[in-house]
């Protein structure tokens, strides 16, 4: 079966601190639920963003920030195991009414490496 990217997006400027109890619970219960359904394949929240780049001498640069400006960041995500995309999409709705902030559903492709000659 096809897995799926769900991404959620919080803007620069989030404060985790907004997440009261209530919210939490539901977005542990939605956790809870793609479990028992055996879709969800692995769920994280993500810290802040910083961003690897090359400088013109082609040292390694680190810097604070998503590589693109962006007003906003991805904030967590999912690895679902669905059936079809539309299936994908269900589940990602729920997350994102639990987790109140725009969510991004993209397929995972996966292509096995070629066979050793």
């Amino acid at each position: 079966m096809p897995h799926y990217l769900v991404t959620g997006y919080l803007p620069d400027d989030f404060d985790p601190s907004t997440v009261d109890e209530a919210m939490a619970e539901e977005i542990h219960a939605i956790n809870r639920e793609m479990i028992a359904a055996d879709v969800r394949r692995f769920a994280g929240g993500l810290g802040a963003p910083h961003t690897l780049r090359t400088d013109a001498d082609g040292k390694v640069l680190v810097t604070d920030g998503p590589y693109l400006e962006a007003k906003e960041h991805i904030g967590g995500l999912w690895i679902l195991e669905c059936a079809n995309q539309e299936e994908a999409i269900a589940w990602a709705g729920k997350g994102m009414k639990a987790c109140r902030m725009p969510i991004e559903v993209r397929e995972i492709f996966f292509a096995p490496a070629p066979a050793e000659s």
